[in-house]
């Protein structure tokens, strides 16, 4: 186990295989949430992989008329009925995978309710799903006020773990351990997609494969 015991991260939907392995490895996970919410991020976005390559998931936000909102008060847009589109888009893409239909009725709630308003409930409801479907426990709180920076009790995560490699930092306690994925025939072997992609392709064996790209 890492020395540290609390990890700062970003909130993410159905967050990459990276995101998970930190679920795992920290006791104590602190979600910042009084941060202004910056675009093109995990935050509202997953990769998965689809029979054409890997290709984005995206969940429209309404950040009202001002420039800087906190994560926290970041709506869901309601214009589009995106749940139906990316329910539709997962459905396709992992209808064949091994695990799928031992998973789908856990996660197809998340794509048919409307009781979400806000971002952040979303994220956190379907992550305590996927955290029950991996059997991961460890605690999870909100930030009570923007945290600037990480002390030796807390390890800052959330600049580590971004959809656009330029734009994260170094992690050098990650590893993109190979696993089997459906369309495995046709690509390479794409690292880091959603923890999704991981779940319906291992099923069971998913834990020790986080487990494996968990460098100390």
């Amino acid at each position: 186990m890492t020395e540290t015991h609390t990890a700062l991260l970003s909130t993410a939907y159905l967050g990459p295989v990276q995101y998970y392995s930190k679920l795992l490895r920290y006791p104590e996970i602190i979600i910042e949430q009084h941060e202004n919410y910056p675009k093109q991020s995990y935050r509202n976005r997953c990769r998965i992989l689809g029979g054409n390559g890997p290709l984005t998931l995206s969940i429209p936000v309404d950040k009202g008329p001002d420039l800087k909102v906190k994560t926290k008060d970041v709506r869901i847009a309601t214009a589009e009925d995106w749940q139906r589109l990316h329910w539709r888009t997962i459905v396709s893409a992992y209808n064949n995978s091994p695990f799928f239909p031992y998973y789908q009725d856990e996660l197809a709630p998340f794509f048919h309710e409307k009781k979400w308003k806000y971002l952040l409930d979303f994220n956190l409801e379907i992550q305590e799903k996927v955290m029950e479907l991996l059997e991961i426990d460890v605690q999870i709180k909100r930030s009570t006020e923007f945290i600037k920076e990480e002390t030796e009790d807390m390890l800052d995560l959330r600049e580590v773990i971004h959809p656009k490699k330029q734009r994260s930092k170094p992690d050098p306690h990650f590893h993109s351990e190979p696993y089997t994925q459906v369309f495995e025939e046709k690509f390479d072997f794409q690292p880091n997609l959603s923890v999704i992609d991981l779940l319906f392709n291992e099923g069971p064996e998913s834990m020790s494969i986080l487990e494996e790209c968990f460098k100390e």
